[in-house]
């Protein structure tokens, strides 16, 4: 039967879709159907299958883009047929993959050379945790052939961090390197610089200093852990490259903190890895890698392809993608500027500290971060969660109820007896939603203090 006779009597265009063949029963679910059905009915279906999930608006737990321009999604559908690695036969938006590059080189005081004339060193990736990895490849391979060309074994690689997003974990699992993350000390939010001598050691093929800690929200000090590589390195000739794992505070920290030194004005800066579609204000999908210089980037993680009609250095862990995000990361850059950038930032980081003073008044909580000074966020805990008579996660059930996705989480494993919940305000999260969550985590404090507070063994929303 010719396939255009195969289809079901739906294609009628006087049958509702809700009276199709295809509406009337569940879609199927481990096997492809034996017949097409028409678009718009599948369309609806779909459609109405995803108004099951949470209202990304409403997702408070999420570092990434939520909401976008109407120019955005008219781009991304000019470059749904553009493979970003074919840079061949898509060489616009190479040039436009390269010019966001060297402006994010430029936004993050690469050294002279690096940009303007010459090409920055850096590409575009599916996100940061790629992004990260390839950094930290390339830590392991500088450290690797410095170990061979003085004669040393090569076979107990680490890295040092501090409470990492897992990403890290991820890298050092898959790529065979040994994760030594530094204890979070009371009282702090991060890694110290005071705590590195007792981890770093001649294995160890760099440091991680995060802008942006995952589950406080605050920036590790980077100019403290440079410095204390520094003078390890003055006392013992140790040379360990500093990374910054700069996911959501690499496009933070150059508006909101003009005057914070984390880059690479800071020479032991040797990579950054961060995340376009956080605070990038990009659609999900793309990250950017950048080193200080070609010298810090191994040529033998650069590959070389000529099978898509010419020779074309790549550089990522995966190969196909669209173009889209990178396009519409330029697009962000050019509509907003540094000035836009700054202006929407600090509207994020007064609504976040506007959030802080109301939680601080509500009663039961203590602020660990207030939004000053980091990322436009708020985290806190329970005061006197014994007491309480109701938990962080009893408080993430009831807000859910109202659609608001807060997440509550233990703090890394040597605090894990701290919950914490944490609230993120990035582009798109207006004041009057957040007074709105305001009221209704009152409602919500007010109802569990009641005794209204699900069994003990339940678990609520957890990030």
């Amino acid at each position: 039967m010719a396939l255009h006779n195969a289809q079901e009597p739906a294609a009628d265009p006087a049958v509702d879709i809700f009276a199709s063949p295809l509406s009337e029963r569940p879609l199927p679910k481990r096997s492809m159907p034996g017949l097409p059905s028409p678009p718009p009915v599948v369309f609806q279906l779909l459609r109405n299958e995803l108004l099951l999930d949470g209202n990304a608006a409403q997702n408070l737990a999420t570092f990434c883009t939520t909401w976008t321009d109407d120019e955005v999604r008219q781009l991304m559908d000019l470059c749904l047929d553009k493979n970003i690695v074919d840079k061949d036969e898509y060489p616009q938006t190479a040039e436009i993959e390269s010019r966001c590059v060297n402006i994010l080189a430029d936004l993050w005081h690469a050294p002279a050379g690096a940009g303007g004339d010459a090409n920055a060193v850096g590409c575009s990736t599916t996100g940061s945790s790629e992004a990260a990895m390839l950094c930290g490849l390339a830590l392991k391979w500088r450290w690797r052939d410095r170990r061979q060309a003085a004669g040393l074994p090569t076979d107990r690689p680490n890295l040092v961090c501090g409470p990492v997003q897992v990403c890290w974990e991820k890298f050092a699992r898959y790529f065979d390197v040994e994760l030594r993350q530094v204890p979070v000390e009371p009282g702090a939010t991060g890694l110290q610089a005071h705590q590195l001598r007792e981890y770093v050691d001649e294995n160890t093929i760099g440091v991680v200093a995060i802008l942006g800690v995952t589950y406080t929200c605050t920036y590790e000090p980077v100019g403290e852990i440079a410095a204390e590589l520094d003078r390890m390195q003055a006392e013992s000739g140790l040379d360990v490259p500093l990374h910054v794992d700069a996911a959501s505070g690499g496009f933070i920290a150059p508006f909101l903190h003009p005057d914070l030194v984390w880059d690479f004005q800071l020479p032991r800066v040797a990579s950054i890895n961060a995340s376009g579609h956080k605070y990038g204000m990009a659609p999900l999908g793309v990250g950017w890698a950048l080193w200080r210089d070609q010298n810090a980037l191994p040529d033998g993680l650069v590959f070389h392809v000529d099978y898509l009609g010419g020779d074309m250095p790549t550089l990522a862990l995966n190969f196909s993608r669209p173009g889209g995000q990178v396009v519409t990361q330029y697009f962000m850059f050019l509509r907003l500027g540094r000035e836009g950038y700054r202006r929407v930032y600090e509207a994020c980081a007064d609504t976040a500290q506007h959030l802080a003073r109301q939680i601080a008044e509500m009663g039961p909580f203590t602020l660990l971060y207030d939004g000053v000074g980091a990322l436009p966020a708020v985290s806190y805990t329970l005061t006197d969660p014994d007491s309480a008579g109701w938990s962080l996660y009893d408080l993430s059930d009831q807000l859910r109820m109202r659609g608001w996705q807060v997440p509550s989480y233990p703090l890394p494993p040597e605090r894990q007896e701290t919950v914490i919940q944490r609230v993120l305000v990035r582009h798109g999260v207006d004041r009057d939603e957040i007074e709105l969550l305001a009221d209704d985590m009152r409602r919500a404090i007010k109802h569990l203090g009641q005794g209204h507070a699900p069994k003990k063994d339940r678990v609520g929303f957890h990030h």
